[in-house]
């Protein structure tokens, strides 16, 4: 790296492993990319996010080496890291894809009304939220709840580490507002909630503004607010209004970047804060790119042969249809669902139509979450396609016509980590930094998408039958 050139860092702390990107502050150039895996499962040590920052590069970042001036963590939202008076987590942190407290998600509901907690919090309790994860502990594991004295989110935890756990914790609104206990509307916690999940009062981080400063390192780094990943992800992409993103990860997530405020008393879509002080209406899927994966098991490949097999096949996977709820689901809220693969004749059984309908299913379930977006009047110009799964040529084949309108996808890059750097940035200097995004691949919807629209129809008709929704 050039001596001269101002460097900011970019942390995304995800479900799978921790990214560590060096950027340059005024171009937004990417300089160094290192990463290293977390444990697989959807509880884990809050201790092991802290070694994968280390092994990544994060620590010595941290302590500015190579010209590092700035540093911006974001993370996966909702983990529940419950402290207690040693600052030692009194459980594994449940994370947002433990689905084991949804009967305390739909207890939360049913107590307050789901007006309520859409119109005064912007959510609707489901299972991924931190209140539903505080509600389980109290009601399934009271000792260890009533020795809880603060609670955090994963970026705030690994935010409070960096700056050596003397500071005061501190989070911002976009994570803040996937607990369950922060109003998007007041810009103020709801500790009354809180308290009647966890059962007794705690302590929780500051919420920064945007461009705020969490604190200096004892390097005399900055650190940054932060962010949750998908809030991160949207500012690493510059996201307008018209833009809906749609990250195809382990989970899959459709959101956009607005100034409306969403209301949903449904619950299907969720009033985040995004972080530059709009707001961030998003539905998550469970079942990502993982449910690719998992069938190219099923059919004894890898992922490359898989993506020939689904591109070999009739487009409409010649009727087989798959609802692709393998982990139980957040959208819709099925938490305890199963997949289920219909349409089979004799004459389709065939890997390849398998692979195929098993593309078509994921991309069906986040035309769901579209048009729920839609629905509740956020302008849908274009489909900004990211992830892992977006660089599937299967997936692009389809994208579009399934979607409906043009889809882009930006030059392959770690773009949560991308928008935690440019957080950074803005921290350093103040102003926000104006990066431009590299488009690598346009996709138009085609004239003939007769059989996407029939795909559709057939994918709601058996969600219907099979599970009500």
């Amino acid at each position: 790296m050039a001596l001269n050139r101002r460097v900011v860092v970019g942390v995304d702390s995800s479900t799978q492993s921790c990214k560590v990107v060096s950027v340059d502050a005024d171009t937004g150039e990417l300089l160094q990319l290192r990463s290293a895996p977390h444990p697989d499962g959807t509880s884990i040590n809050p201790e092991r996010w802290r070694e994968a920052f280390e092994q990544a590069g994060g620590t010595a970042a941290a302590e500015g080496a190579g010209n590092v001036l700035a540093l911006g963590v974001s993370a996966q939202q909702h983990g529940m890291v419950a402290l207690d008076r040693e600052d030692t987590p009194v459980h594994d942190a449940l994370l947002w894809n433990d689905v084991r407290s949804a009967p305390q998600a739909a207890a939360l509901t049913e107590k307050y009304g789901a007006s309520m907690w859409a119109e005064e919090v912007g959510v609707v309790p489901v299972a991924s939220f931190t209140i539903t994860k505080l509600a389980w502990l109290h009601e399934h594991r009271p000792e260890l709840a009533a020795r809880v004295e603060q609670v955090m989110l994963p970026h705030d935890w690994l935010t409070w580490n960096i700056l050596g756990r003397s500071a005061e914790a501190t989070t911002d609104r976009s994570d803040a507002s996937g607990t369950g206990y922060f109003s998007v509307q007041s810009n103020e916690y709801r500790l009354d909630l809180l308290e009647a999940a966890l059962g007794r009062a705690t302590r929780v981080p500051r919420v920064l503004g945007p461009s705020e400063r969490a604190g200096l390192t004892q390097s005399g780094v900055i650190v940054s607010a932060g962010a949750g990943d998908n809030a991160a992800a949207a500012l690493g992409l510059g996201a307008e209004e018209g833009d809906i993103v749609v990250s195809i990860g382990t989970s899959g997530t459709v959101f956009a970047s607005t100034a409306a405020r969403i209301v949903d008393p449904s619950g299907s879509v969720a009033g985040f804060a995004d972080a530059a002080g709009g707001q961030l209406p998003l539905l998550a899927t469970i079942n990502g790119a993982r449910t690719l994966v998992a069938t190219a098991g099923l059919l004894g490949v890898d992922i490359e042969r898989f993506g020939a097999l689904a591109l070999a096949a009739p487009t409409d996977a010649d009727g087989l249809l798959m609802l692709p709820y393998l982990d139980g689901e957040r959208t819709p809220n099925l938490p305890d669902a199963t997949g289920s693969l219909t349409g089979m004749r004799r004459a389709n059984m065939r890997p390849e139509n398998l692979a195929q309908a098993s593309v078509l299913g994921l991309v069906c379930s986040l035309a769901d979450a579209l048009d729920s977006l839609r629905g509740q009047g956020v302008p849908v110009r274009q489909v900004i396609l990211i992830g892992g799964g977006s660089q599937s040529p299967a997936v692009q084949k389809i994208a579009a016509d399934v979607f409906g309108v043009p889809v882009v996808l930006p030059a392959p890059g770690e773009y949560v980590a991308l928008g935690a750097a440019r957080q950074a940035a803005w921290a350093l200097d103040g102003n926000f930094p104006l990066w431009k995004r590299e488009i690598a691949t346009e996709l138009e919807p085609s004239t003939t998408r007769d059989w996407a629209i029939d795909v559709r129809a057939r994918y709601a008709e058996q969600r219907g039958l099979i599970y009500g929704v």
